[in-house]
């Protein structure tokens, strides 16, 4: 699978996402999904006590984790 099909996969999502996206992205729970962000497996931004997660980082964990 190439990046630009991986893009398309994602296609529905906008820019950023939110842990529940990502929970469904990656078909995982919450639980998995906040130990791989504060590990920082996963990069993200926190803005007022929330995850903001960039659809490219998504992308970037299967890379790098997953393929």
């Amino acid at each position: 699978m190439t990046q630009v099909a991986t893009k398309k996969i994602f296609c529905r999502y906008f820019d950023t996402v939110t842990v529940e996206q990502l929970c469904e992205m990656l078909h995982m729970g919450k639980n998995t999904a906040y130990k791989l962000l504060r590990s920082g497996e996963i990069k993200s931004v926190r803005v007022g006590g929330k995850y903001v997660i960039a659809t490219k980082w998504v992308v970037e964990y299967i890379y790098d984790n997953c393929l």
